[in-house]
């Protein structure tokens, strides 16, 4: 900087004795009131607590129960009802199916599903039948559950309507058969028959057991009975 110094009017006594800037800038003490929401809280939860409505501010846990997949919360298993069908369809023992697990094990949605399907099937413009096949499946599944207690068996009714209703299945193997072989009559009756044998024989098989002794062929002949009404209402009979 040029010029000359000290500045002209500044003697050098003012610039010697300045007083002491230097030091430090406190912070001053703010105390920041906060009108506390948490504060009317906790008196809000106190005073509901003295009062007995403490029961207002609990939260209801979460149960993992109600978490469930809706197959399994309407207890329904698919690959149960997949081995039940392979059981019906293939009876002989000698295949190593544990059949008995079809009567031991019964369930309502598998027998109901393969009774709508030969509902479907055995439309053909009559719409009634549809209501005729579920009647009989029911009330007819009953009357053989009262035979069966009546001749001694140890069946309940949900055994009885899983076993009749999965059997149904043979009859719906042989439909597409009946379509192809209809105009033939010997050998579309000789299909007919092989399907109502094989469904009695699926559900007898699994429903009349030792306990009848003799008294089998009672039991089994309303059985085939019943499905020689199930094949009359899908041909129209």
């Amino acid at each position: 900087c040029s010029g000359p110094w000290p500045p002209p009017g500044v003697s050098l006594f003012f610039i010697f004795n300045l007083p002491d800037l230097s030091g430090s800038i406190d912070s001053p003490d703010v105390k920041v009131h906060i009108s506390g929401d948490s504060s009317k809280d906790t008196t809000a939860t106190t005073f509901l607590r003295q009062r007995g409505y403490g029961w207002l501010l609990e939260v209801e846990e979460e149960d993992p129960e109600d978490n469930k997949p809706l197959l399994e919360e309407l207890d329904i298993d698919l690959k149960d009802i997949y081995y039940k069908i392979r059981c019906v369809l293939m009876p002989m023992p000698s295949l190593g199916f544990n059949r008995q697990v079809v009567r031991d094990n019964p369930d309502f949605w598998g027998p109901l599903a393969v009774v709508l399907f030969f509902s479907m099937i055995s439309l053909y413009g009559q719409f009634r039948v549809v209501s005729w096949i579920i009647t009989i499946w029911i009330f007819g599944s009953l009357t053989i559950f009262l035979l069966a207690r009546v001749l001694g068996g140890e069946v309940s009714y949900g055994q009885v309507l899983g076993v009749i209703g999965y059997s149904l299945l043979p009859l719906i193997v042989i439909s597409p058969l009946l379509l192809i072989v209809g105009g033939f009559d010997v050998l579309s009756t000789v299909v007919k028959l092989f399907g109502v044998f094989w469904a009695a024989y699926s559900a007898a098989s699994l429903l009349v057991g030792d306990e009848f002794k003799t008294k089998k062929p009672l039991l089994i002949y309303p059985i085939f009975l019943l499905y020689i009404y199930f094949l009359s209402l899908y041909t129209g009979v």
